[in-house]
């Protein structure tokens, strides 16, 4: 079959819109606008009360573009996304880890309560060829949609661009939500070069943080989604970009956020768009309307995030369209979710700057005017201390911060420099910080060891735009 011709794409910043008059309507060897597709499952190995199963990472040769080579992706198990990991609270997980790629990696199970030497951190490599078991329990309360990705330094950006990624939802048998079907949503970035493989990353990647031409969900480009009008579904979404903020939105259709990064909040909320940076996960329950004039579509919507060397989203990008399947009865969406106990006064304050020194191209992404350093400790804490940070933004850009080893609750954030208290209460690992802007966040680490913190961006990452915070006993 022919396709049309025409300048070539890739050297301009095409939107998902315009790109399929110049390429074929295909994404990781799919047609686009196929239904949904679904995220195959890691085999449990274990018995009742575990989680035992086996992650590869290796590469992949995927047939994607009529004419070209087949691409080459890293992937764990060869699948794009990974295989989603279904556990249960109170369950004991045993993950084994081979790394057959040509440098280090790790397995970061992001957002998850695990110890620090499980976490998968910058300090714990596996090795090109060698292999590691992944130990933790899953403690009560810990129900909600994670994800796993690589963490070796200097390579995080590089291996999730690649493909190495995958979900990890740990559910409660105390859903209140459990009566409605769910969909999965890993929405993701892919960029291409001229030859049809995966693009190395650019300077202005590397200064602005990676965007694709072409935003995709569940490795599809621009699937369907079937909901009935009057039908109740309850959606998880992963941002699991590189750089790309999402202001999310489905003009058609009722939405009501029902969680966050780590789990249900405490009652549902009326929302008419979502903001989700790199690494941050939501809920939502969205009721099937099909209002006319509205597009029944999920949508990006424009937002701008500071980027310099590249071009902002000006434009509401289609990322999934939604098709109206019957009808069907309207199912109940309780009042209350989950009780959420909000965190006392703080025994320890700390102020933790994102900022920016384009000057010097060897340390451009700072935390507290330094670049990371493996051996150095910037901070030190305690086991069950509540600590407070103001994320303060002396950055042109948006700099979403992420924590590991726990989740936070936002007290308060500037806008256009005025504090505005934080209107409900919810569990998080990752917050966008504006850029000039300042967010202030409570947490308790809750094991000892070292604990990373950075900018979820991962070209800053790398770059250096992380810290560590040792956790006493």
């Amino acid at each position: 079959m022919a396709w049309p011709a025409c300048r070539p794409w890739i050297t301009r910043p095409w939107t998902t819109a315009q790109a399929p008059a110049c390429l074929p309507p295909i994404a990781w060897g799919l047609p686009r606008g196929l239904p949904l597709p679904a995220l195959s499952r890691l085999q449990n190995h274990g018995r009742a009360g575990q989680f035992v199963g086996r992650l590869q990472a290796a590469p992949v040769s995927l047939p994607l573009l009529p004419g070209k080579p087949a691409t080459t992706f890293w992937a764990y198990n060869g699948q794009i996304p990974g295989p989603a990991i279904v556990a249960w609270e109170g369950d004991e997980v045993n993950i084994a880890f081979a790394n057959t790629l040509q440098q280090p990696s790790t397995i970061h199970w992001h957002g998850m309560p695990v110890p620090a030497e499980q976490d998968g951190n910058p300090h714990a490599p596996v090795l090109p060829g060698q292999q590691r078991t992944y130990r933790f329990e899953l403690a009560a309360g810990s129900a909600a949609s994670y994800w796993y990705h690589p963490h070796p330094h200097g390579h995080t950006a590089q291996q999730a661009y690649m493909g190495l990624a995958g979900v990890f939802v740990v559910k409660s048998h105390d859903d209140p939500l459990a009566h409605l079907p769910e969909q999965w949503l890993v929405l993701s970035d892919l960029k291409l070069d001229a030859h049809g493989q995966i693009a190395d990353n650019s300077a202005a990647d590397r200064h602005d943080g990676r965007e694709g031409q072409f935003l995709l969900v569940n490795g599809g480009w621009q699937p369907v989604i079937a909901l009935a009008e009057g039908e109740r579904q309850r959606w998880r979404i992963w941002n699991a970009s590189s750089a790309r903020i999402l202001k999310l939105a489905l003009p058609a259709h009722e939405v009501d956020l029902v969680g966050t990064d780590g789990g249900l909040i405490a009652t549902p909320r009326r929302i008419d768009s979502l903001l989700l940076s790199p690494g941050e996960r939501a809920e939502i329950v969205i009721t099937g309307r099909f209002t006319p004039g509205q597009p029944s579509a999920l949508l990006a919507l424009p937002y701008h995030r500071g980027k310099a060397m590249s071009p902002e989203q000006d434009d509401s990008l289609t990322l999934a369209t939604i098709r109206q399947a019957g009808n069907k009865a309207t199912a109940t969406l309780p009042d209350k979710l989950r009780d959420i106990t909000p965190l006392g006064a703080p025994a320890l304050k700390r102020v933790v700057n994102f900022s920016e020194n384009m000057a010097d191209p060897a340390a451009m992404f700072l935390i507290n005017g330094k670049k990371f350093d493996m051996n150095r400790v910037d901070f030190s804490g305690k086991v069950g201390q509540i600590e407070e940070w103001d994320i303060v933004s002396q950055a042109h850009m948006d700099h979403p911060f992420h924590l590991h080893g726990t989740q936070f609750q936002v007290q308060a954030r500037t806008e256009d420099g005025v504090w505005q208290t934080e209107p409900f209460l919810a569990w998080r690992d990752v917050v966008n910080i504006p850029a000039g802007e300042t967010v202030r966040l409570r947490f308790v680490q809750g094991m000892p060891g070292l604990r990373m913190f950075h900018c979820h961006i991962l070209e800053h990452e790398d770059a250096g735009m992380m810290a560590m915070l040792d956790v006493g006993s």
